[in-house]
């Protein structure tokens, strides 16, 4: 081993020290998830949109590993191709309402007053409603398809990151770099945007990572009920809805394949979140 690659290999081993080897392998899983949807078009087996009609509910097989389904589609390249809507709806909902509710959040725990109570009610509205029932009301005003889904969850999901960044940003507020700040005369947009912000920052990363999983089970939800990425583009949460004929007629797998990525991709996912979560507040 070079003399240059040892003082790399220390620092990796001091930082994931500590880190739980289920924590490890649902990293792992999520990058591989991640890689597959990037490179989709280019590694699906067959075209995830075509059937073929001499090939309908097949078993696995060296030619068509998970089987395929009631139209022939190989349910492989449908679950490598699905991958991409999947896990792009989530991660436009976590994106928005992770800037939004930071924000929302940042504004109404350094204003406090009237603006905190202002933006706090408001908060607590949108708490009452659903995200998955938001996001039906949204497709039906807007029409099917996974944007109309996408903003409705995003302005549902504001509020857990809003809510969240006003705690901290409280209890941010009382501490003595803050108050020595304020004394030295900065403003206090200098204050909370470089110095208060960049310490609540990893936390919300942490709560972000967790809501990505529980969004993804919604927008699946959705395609399931039809009403978000419509056939035949492929999605998990479209593959189960259509793959119940085919588990009826005792073809397991175009159902069964979708099923099993959402659980796997929202629990490590969580995991992540959580491990995130703990080693922040073991560091504070």
């Amino acid at each position: 081993m070079s003399a240059l690659a040892e003082p790399a290999l220390k620092r990796l081993r001091q930082r994931t020290r500590g880190i739980s080897a289920l924590s490890i392998v649902s990293a792992a899983i999520l990058v591989i998830f991640v890689v597959l949807a990037l490179a989709s078009s280019w590694i699906v087996p067959y075209d995830p949109t075509a059937g073929d009609f001499t090939a309908i509910l097949q078993d696995p097989s060296a030619e068509h590993w998970l089987g395929t389904d009631q139209q022939g589609k190989d349910v492989l390249s449908m679950l490598i191709g699905g991958a991409w809507t999947s896990l792009l709806g989530p991660l436009g909902v976590v994106v928005v309402s992770t800037v939004l509710g930071f924000v929302v959040g940042m504004v109404a725990g350094w204003r406090g007053g009237w603006v905190d109570s202002v933006l706090s009610r408001g908060m607590d509205i949108l708490f009452a409603f659903p995200a998955l029932l938001l996001a039906i009301l949204a497709v039906s005003l807007f029409g099917k398809g996974l944007t109309a889904a996408t903003v409705a969850m995003s302005i549902a999901y504001l509020p857990y990151t809003a809510r969240l960044v006003r705690g901290v940003v409280l209890q941010e507020r009382a501490r003595p770099y803050v108050l020595a700040y304020k004394g030295l005369g900065l403003s206090d947009t200098f204050i909370a945007v470089r110095r208060v912000l960049p310490n609540i920052a990893p936390l919300v990363l942490a709560q972000s990572a967790i809501n990505f999983g529980y969004a993804l089970l919604d927008l699946a939800a959705i395609s399931f009920l039809g009403l978000g990425v419509q056939p035949p583009e492929p999605d998990w949460g479209a593959m189960i809805n259509g793959g119940q004929s085919a588990l009826l007629a005792g073809a397991p797998y175009a159902a069964l394949a979708p099923a099993v990525a959402i659980v796997i991709v929202v629990i490590a996912f969580n995991e992540v979140g959580e491990e995130l979560a703990d080693r922040i507040q073991g560091i504070s």
